[in-house]
């Protein structure tokens, strides 16, 4: 039988008590969250359905060390239809090089190779990014995240070490704190799986991985840089084919993630990429990857999870 991934019926309870339903992307009538805690008017209200419109890959920073880059261009950005990562970027290890160039070389050939999201396997902590829709919950002891496909979620816990003891899961162990008008959240422990990769370009990662996530709300006037880079890197999703739709007119407050890289097993420095969310047009719409196995961007059907006996 397939696998019960998440139990959303808790989360989405606790969605319909502190934010707009599912269903509604509206913007928050104030920017600051009223969350019955102490200094609570100082915390920005991050809640709503958020949106960002550029695929496959993580904005790269104004300067320094960037994530892995398509090779294959079309019209000067990234070809979303064939993923050939930069096997060359400096950041990468030599054995974590290797297997980027592994996942090009089948790529370049139209073999086209398996991947967490076209598999239907929870996506993990970078890679989850590359959803375009996402949903944020704000309590004074959590904050929870959900994502537009296969009802992936994370939840995190404010104000709190991570464990002595940390058993590795799917997203990992996820902290947070405010620092002034910023949301950090501080993940390790992130589980390895048959198809776990950082992003589409399959780069790997180790036990060793950590990412550090810095949420803010700013002006368009804020962001509009990072978004012009991204928007060289990388390739707009076309008017239309999604559930929900970005608004090329939305000049209201944009949620930046700004998040930074680090595992010793694969990397040979840090790295920072920037993912920018707008409010969307249209509603959040269910979108379940195992109720359609056929022709995921590979020849065979996705090795949806299964298991002898249910993990309830």
């Amino acid at each position: 039988m397939v696998l019960n991934r998440q139990d959303l019926f808790l989360v989405m309870a606790l969605a319909s008590a502190v934010s707009p339903a599912c269903g509604q992307a509206v913007a928050p009538t104030s920017e600051v969250a009223a969350i019955g805690v102490a200094g609570a008017s100082a915390i920005p209200n991050f809640s709503g359905v958020w949106h960002h419109w550029l695929r496959p890959g993580f904005g790269p920073p104004a300067s320094g060390p960037s994530p892995v880059t398509n090779r294959s261009r079309v019209g000067g950005v990234s070809n979303y239809n064939q993923l050939a990562g930069d096997y060359t970027n400096p950041i990468l290890n030599r054995q974590a090089a290797e297997v980027v160039k592994q996942h090009s070389d089948l790529s370049l050939s139209g073999a086209g190779y398996p991947t967490p999201s076209n598999q239907c396997w929870p996506d993990g902590v970078p890679y989850v990014f590359w959803q375009y829709g996402m949903q944020m919950l704000q309590e004074p002891d959590k904050v929870t995240i959900l994502y537009l496909q296969d009802h992936e979620f994370r939840q995190v816990r404010l104000n709190q070490p991570h464990p002595a003891d940390i058993i590795p899961s799917w997203y990992g162990d996820s902290v947070g704190h405010y620092e002034g008008n910023t949301l950090v959240i501080d993940t390790v422990g992130i589980k390895m799986g048959p198809f776990s990769m950082v992003d589409m370009y399959g780069t790997p990662y180790s036990k060793s991985l950590h990412v550090v996530e810095r949420y803010q709300l700013l002006d368009y006037e804020a962001v509009s840089a990072a978004l012009e880079r991204d928007a060289k890197t990388n390739q707009r999703y076309p008017a239309g084919i999604n559930p929900i739709d970005f608004d090329p007119s939305y000049r209201g407050k944009f949620l930046q993630l700004q998040f930074t890289v680090e595992d010793s097993g694969v990397f040979t420095t840090p790295w920072t990429a920037y993912i920018t969310y707008g409010r969307p047009l249209g509603e959040w719409a269910e979108n379940v990857c195992a109720e359609n196995l056929h022709k995921y961007n590979t020849e065979k059907d996705p090795a949806v999870p299964t298991a002898d006996k249910p993990d309830f």
